[in-house]
């Protein structure tokens, strides 16, 4: 399954007003909710929060790094 960490240091830290803060979060809430109807999940996993997504597909064309270890991510092409 691809994921990645979520680390949020400071979403709002360079606003300059209440309003920015607002917007920003009224931003990030629209695009949470998003990411939940293309199917991305939230997984509590060792107390880091991570952002998953079963079809891998999709998880790259939005831009994502996926961090599962190497040997998790081959896939295997079948020769011809």
């Amino acid at each position: 399954m691809s994921y990645f960490t979520w680390k949020e240091a400071g979403l709002t830290s360079d606003c300059k007003s209440l309003e920015a803060m607002a917007s920003r979060f009224e931003e990030s809430a629209k695009l949470m909710r998003r990411m939940a109807r293309e199917g991305f999940n939230l997984e509590i996993k060792n107390k880091r929060q991570l952002i998953t997504h079963q079809d891998a597909n999709i998880f790259e064309a939005w831009g994502f790094i996926n961090e599962e270890p190497a040997s998790t991510q081959l896939i295997f092409i079948k020769e011809e």
